[in-house]
């Protein structure tokens, strides 16, 4: 019943941050981040990840740029979106710490070299997701303030970003969603778009997401068929699933649904913001 609990609290926060639109009507977040990007003067088509462990792994995003399957229809249209537009060297290359993303950092980390990551890439399109390892030892005010202050430093560069929630996290379940909720607000309050992985992770396997539990006891660590691999805290990446972005896939594999949830929002940012507005 908590499990159920939880999805209504995350689900609540999302309804509050998207603004039910009448169709047609721009998403929230357009005509802030179109000013933001007034601002830009890197290269088109560049696009930062920055986090920790789940960001720099080669599972995240880096697949999309070879041959996948069974893909949805809106999925098939963002990433042509996607290929058409991003610079290929931002799929894989742009992994490691002088980069902006490395395993078992915090957005502490974050804060204090994302001035270094603008100067070095200025990237017109950053995603953001720190958090699981700030579980550990930040409070939540630290969180709230350091990831705002790093969202903040990106938008003044006139970088759009794109905000993304924390997966649960095996015994640290309240305080990850506690985590999310913040993410939910921070993009509420900067107008910046906003990928609400926790929340999709919980509407998909609303009671068995967690790898590390008695159920899927006898798996490898990444071949658990949920969404959190069996060390409880990274998604998983089922070697089945590689590639495959069915109903069943988007069930199963974490690394295969971050990696579709992440495509949908970086498109939609290029359709509407990125491109001039007289282009189609």
């Amino acid at each position: 019943m908590w499990w159920a609990l939880l999805l209504a609290v995350c689900t609540g926060g999302l309804t509050e941050i998207s603004h039910p639109r009448e169709q047609g009507q721009l998403p929230a977040w357009v005509e802030p981040m179109r000013e933001v990007h007034a601002r830009f003067t890197g290269q088109p088509g560049t696009l930062a990840l920055f986090g920790d462990s789940i960001t720099v792994s080669l599972a995240f995003w880096a697949p999309l740029a070879y041959e996948c399957r069974n893909l949805p229809p809106e999925m098939a249209h963002a990433l042509a979106v996607v290929k058409e537009y991003m610079r290929p060297e931002c799929w894989r290359d742009w992994r490691g710490p002088e980069f902006g993303n490395e395993g078992g950092t915090t957005v502490r980390w974050g804060k204090e070299h994302i001035h270094e990551w603008l100067k070095k890439l200025n990237p017109e399109t950053a995603i953001i997701m720190w958090g699981t390892n700030d579980l550990n030892d930040l409070s939540e005010d630290e969180y709230r303030n350091s990831l705002k202050e790093v969202a903040q430093q990106c938008l003044q560069n006139g970088t759009v970003v794109i905000l993304t929630t924390i997966p649960p996290r095996h015994g640290r379940v309240e305080k990850a969603a506690r985590f999310a909720q913040i993410v939910r607000e921070i993009a509420n309050e900067l107008r910046a778009p906003l990928i609400d992985y926790h929340a999709e992770i919980l509407k998909r396997r609303p009671n068995d997401w967690d790898g590390a539990s008695e159920a899927f006891r006898g798996y490898e660590i990444y071949e658990v068929p949920t969404l959190i691999s069996g060390d409880g805290v990274h998604p998983s990446n089922p070697q089945k699933f590689m590639g495959d972005f069915s109903p069943e896939a988007l069930r199963c594999s974490g690394y295969g649904l971050r990696n579709y949830l992440t495509v949908l929002a970086y498109a939609e940012v290029i359709e509407k913001v990125l491109r001039p507005p007289n282009e189609p």
